[in-house]
C-alpha cells in the first residue's frame, strides 16, 4: 500500500543497523532491533518511493492549518529554531526521555500547505524511539506530555534540509502531533559481583569456559550443536560494562548454535529449558583478546536464560 511518507521515512527510517551484536557470533552477527540509534539513519526504498507521491493527489489529504507557513506570535521558540504551540493540553505529567518509545498520531505539511504524511489518514498511530527521528521531532517530543496535541514548525536544518531529494520533503515542515503513549525500556540488569572472574564454585570445562547455574530449569533435554535457541541474555566485559542485553530491549533473541562464538555454542549445550546460567567466556572462545574498533574483547561474562530450543 502506498503511503506518502511512511512512518519509517518520517522517522528518517528507524536505524538501519537494527540489532546490536548477537551474543558471540563467529562472523558479523545480525543485530537486534534496539541497537543504539545511528546518527545517519536510512530511509527504506519503499518509504522513499511512497514519499515521492504527490500529496495533493490524495483526496483524503487533510487541509493545512492557516499558520502552516509561519509560526504565529504566540508560538514558543527554542534556541535550535524549533517553534511549537500547544493545541490541546495533555493530562500526563512525565515527558518522553531519549531512551523511551512513544506512540503518536501526526500529520505533516510542507510550508506551501501540501500534506506529505499522516497517521491520522492511515487510521493507525505510529510508534518509534524518541531519538530515532529527525532532530526537530526529538526536541519537540520531549516538551510534550501524554494526551497533548502540539503543532511544530521545524526548520530545515533540524528536519531533512533545504535541498529537495527524492523521498524527502524539503524546507520548513509543519506537524500536528498528538502524544498518545510513552513507554520506558526495562531497567538494565545489575552487574554481577563476580563479573571479573568466575567464583570457586563455578564449573570449568577443558576449553576454559566457566559457568554456574543461577536458576534450575524444568526441561531434561539439552540443545545440540546446531539447535536453534531462544534466549534472554545480558553481556558484560570484565570491568562491568554491559555491551548488549535482550532484557533491556524487552525482546528475546533467537539464533542457531552453529552461528555464534564457541563459548556460546558450548555453554548453551550444557543447559536445559527454563535454566538461567552465568558464563565466563575467555577471549579465545569469544571475540579474541586484542582490542577492536567496535565490539567487546577479552573475557566476557553473560547471564543467559534458555527459553526454548528446536533440534
Amino acid at each position: 500500500m502506498t503511503r506518502y511518507l511512511s512512518a519509517s521515512a518520517l522517522l528518517l527510517g528507524l536505524v538501519a543497523c537494527s540489532k546490536p551484536e548477537e551474543p558471540a557470533p563467529k562472523t558479523e552477527p545480525e543485530k537486534p532491533a534496539e541497537a543504539a540509534p545511528s546518527s545517519t539513519p536510512a530511509v527504506t526504498t519503499a518509504a522513499a518511493t511512497a514519499a515521492a507521491a504527490a500529496p495533493s493527489a490524495d483526496p483524503k489529504a487533510l487541509p493545512a492549518p492557516a499558520d502552516v507557513a509561519t509560526p504565529p506570535a504566540d508560538a514558543k521558540k527554542t534556541a535550535s529554531g524549533l517553534a511549537t504551540k500547544v493545541l490541546t493540553p495533555g493530562k500526563g505529567k512525565d515527558h518522553p526521555k531519549d531512551e523511551d518509545t512513544v506512540k503518536v498520531h501526526y500529520t505533516g505539511w510542507t510550508s506551501d500547505g501540501k500534506m506529505f504524511d499522516s497517521s491520522v489518514v492511515r487510521g493507525e498511530p505510529t510508534s518509534f524511539g524518541v531519538t530515532q527521528v529527525i532532530a526537530g521531532w526529538t526536541e519537540a517530543l520531549k516538551l510534550m506530555v501524554v494526551g497533548e496535541k502540539r503543532r511544530m514548525w521545524i526548520p530545515a536544518k533540524i528536519a531533512y534540509g533545504e535541498t529537495a531529494r527524492p523521498g524527502y520533503p524539503a524546507g520548513q515542515l509543519t506537524f500536528d502531533v498528538e502524544l498518545l503513549e510513552i513507554t520506558s525500556p526495562p531497567k538494565p540488569p545489575e552487574v554481577p559481583k563476580d563479573v571479573a572472574a568466575p567464583p570457586a564454585d563455578a564449573k570449568k570445562t577443558a576449553s576454559g569456559l566457566a559457568y554456574r547455574v543461577l536458576t534450575k530449569g524444568t526441561g531434561k533435554d539439552h540443545p545440540g550443536p546446531t539447535s536453534r535457541v531462544k534466549v534472554h541474555y545480558s553481556g558484560w566485559t570484565k570491568d562491568g560494562k554491559m555491551f548488549d542485553s535482550s532484557v533491556t530491549r524487552g525482546e528475546p533473541t533467537s539464533f542457531g548454535l552453529n552461528q555464534v562464538i564457541p563459548g556460546w555454542t558450548e555453554g548453551l549445550q550444557l543447559m536445559v529449558k527454563g535454566e538461567k546460567a552465568r558464563f565466563w567466556i575467555p577471549g579465545k572462545l569469544a571475540y579474541g583478546d586484542e582490542p577492536k574498533p567496535h565490539g567487546p574483547y577479552g573475557q566476557l561474562t553473560f547471564d543467559v536464560e534458555l527459553l526454548d530450543f528446536a533440534p
